[in-house]
């Protein structure tokens, strides 16, 4: 369905599960659980998984908030794309990274809900691909002092949203970890 020609093959993407990023989300563990068998999941299926890190203000390359979570594991075979933008296609090479493997479907995952995931689903969307959201392995923090919604509500709007998002020739779409097989 994808717009992209010749790009069949599907991906798993997890988006910043690094320390300084889920430390204090909501359901952290919970979510990181997920992620982890989501990506378990993948690779026994032999699908792709492709990282992404973010670094910048309070995430410094190489720091301890910077690393992934310990308890994901990134093979070391596995694509790994550094960004600095919310959206994980801004001046990095995850385009030519899915190109190169054929990949015409993300599957998404990580964190944060209200930023870093909405704005590469959007992306991801808006330059051709099919978007899955995992409904269950995504997650934010608390940012209702400022005014945001709780980050349940955050979560949940999102999911209900994307569901529902629909572009010519691509699709949108919502699902557990357990409903996802490869």
């Amino acid at each position: 369905m994808t717009t992209l020609p010749d790009r069949p093959h599907t991906a798993v993407l997890v988006v910043d599960v690094q320390n300084g990023v889920v430390g204090e989300a909501y359901e952290r563990d919970r979510v990181v659980a997920n992620v982890s068998t989501l990506v378990g999941k993948a690779r026994a299926g032999g699908v792709p998984v492709v990282w992404v890190q973010h670094s910048g203000e309070g995430l410094a390359k190489d720091s301890d908030a910077w690393q992934l979570v310990p308890e994901l594991s990134r093979d070391g075979s596995e694509p790994l794309v550094h960004k600095t933008y919310a959206d994980s296609f801004e001046a990095t090479d995850l385009e030519d990274v899915l190109a190169r493997a054929g990949i015409g479907h993300l599957i998404v995952s990580g964190a944060q809900t209200d930023e870093c995931i909405r704005s590469t689903i959007h992306g991801a969307m808006v330059r051709g691909y099919d978007v899955t959201l995992v409904g269950d392995a995504h997650t934010t923090e608390d940012l209702s002092e400022w005014g945001a919604p709780s980050p349940d509500k955050v979560i949940a709007h999102t999911n209900l949203y994307w569901q529902e998002h629909r572009a010519p020739g691509r699709t949108a779409a919502v699902k557990k970890t357990e409903e996802l097989t490869f």
